[in-house]
């Protein structure tokens, strides 16, 4: 279980360098962010990614500690840029930046009524946040000892 608790956050990391930096319109309108704009998200998002699993990999009860809450934040900051707007009121910087964004990327979710849609990467995003956050939580109660780190099988007679 640790070695899939440390592999989701690189996952998520590799998701969010792909959707950032290489264009796969209309995955994604790279066009629509400046490279410099991409770069501060950068620098804000993607050391999160890597002190999780190495807080993973070191092990530690303060660390699996930092681990889930990190990921608990990951997973808040996505609710709250994307599924609360779209579900229910977005602000004017919400509604502005979606405008300015992502008006233009692949969605399957309705749009009639909502001022923010979350379109399909934000959605890989918020399903690879959850793994993440469930790959950290399950490793560290396994780590307690909690659970069973295996299965046990009987054999037949």
């Amino acid at each position: 279980m640790k070695k899939i608790a440390m592999l989701a956050p690189l996952v998520w990391l590799g998701w969010l360098v792909l959707i950032d930096w290489v264009p796969m319109f209309p995955l994604n309108d790279l066009a629509a962010i400046s490279a410099e704009d991409r770069a501060l998200a950068a620098l804000a998002n993607y050391p999160i990614p890597l002190l999780i699993a190495g807080a993973v990999a070191l092990d530690r009860t303060w660390t699996r500690i930092t681990a889930i809450v990190l990921s608990t934040l990951c997973l808040a900051g996505h609710l709250m840029s994307w599924w609360i707007p779209y579900f229910g009121p977005a602000t004017a910087a919400q509604r502005a930046d979606y405008q300015k964004y992502y008006t233009e990327t692949l969605r399957f979710l309705p749009t009639a009524g909502h001022d923010v849609v979350i379109d399909v990467q934000h959605t890989v995003v918020a399903l690879l946040t959850l793994a993440m956050l469930a790959a950290t939580i399950v490793f560290a109660i396994r780590s307690t000892g909690r659970l069973p780190k295996t299965n046990p099988v009987t054999p037949a007679p």
